[in-house]
């Protein structure tokens, strides 16, 4: 049974996103083949504009490198890059290696020294996805459980109320906004603890806190 205190606003309850298992920081692995260096480079990435960052600040790091080729995964999202090697001898394996490997909202970057010997188009596919995986297979990985936003609105004499309810849950918090009654503030809950918080609050609040689910991509403000 819904929480009597929890409104949803825009009419429907919002889709959170499924959990994922992401990286939990950036990680190379480096390999020689017949001469040719392979640098692999790892690192989460939650939108295309952050996984085209990561592969810009490379471009830039290794401007001598003959190709930086690349694939990134952030959801149903995703794109990859041969950089000039033959098609689908690098970007495409890496993206197989990122799915092969199990994880999501992940950028992969292999930068390649040539050595001088030509790797033809099997070894080719076989050095950048191998690189490509056993760099993700190596790196210390995270899983990413999406919280519900919620804003939650108290009366001043309820305020340390408020705070003690947020310590007792597993909760992520933002920034307060005063009104002429009280504190507002955004926060995040796992979808699981909804109902229990809110009737925790609404409780120690003898019912005259507010509280409203926010639908996703409308969080206000950040949290941290």
């Amino acid at each position: 049974m819904t929480d009597p205190l929890l409104a949803v606003t825009d009419s429907a309850p919002p889709a959170l996103p499924a959990p994922f298992t992401t990286l939990a920081g950036p990680h190379r692995f480096d390999t020689v083949i017949d001469n040719s260096e392979f640098l692999a480079f790892a690192d989460r990435a939650d939108a295309p504009a952050q996984a085209l960052a990561q592969l810009a600040a490379l471009r830039e790091r290794y401007a001598d490198a003959t190709h930086h080729c690349w694939a990134y995964k952030i959801g149903a999202a995703y794109r990859f890059s041969d950089d000039g090697e033959p098609g689908g001898t690098a970007g495409a394996p890496m993206l197989r290696a990122i799915e092969g490997q199990g994880v999501d909202h992940v950028m992969v970057v292999v930068v390649r020294f040539y050595g001088g010997v030509k790797l033809g188009t099997g070894g080719l596919a076989r050095a950048y996805g191998g690189s490509a995986a056993e760099c993700l297979r190596t790196a210390p990985r995270l899983r990413v459980r999406p919280r519900q936003p919620l804003r939650v609105g108290v009366g001043f004499e309820h305020l340390s109320t408020l705070y003690q309810q947020l310590g007792a849950f597993d909760t992520l918090r933002g920034k307060e906004e005063y009104t002429a009654s009280g504190v507002s503030l955004p926060v995040q809950v796992f979808p699981e603890d909804v109902e229990a918080f809110t009737a925790a609050l609404r409780d120690a609040t003898r019912g005259t806190a507010t509280a409203e689910v926010v639908k996703t991509g409308h969080e206000p403000g950040p949290l941290s």
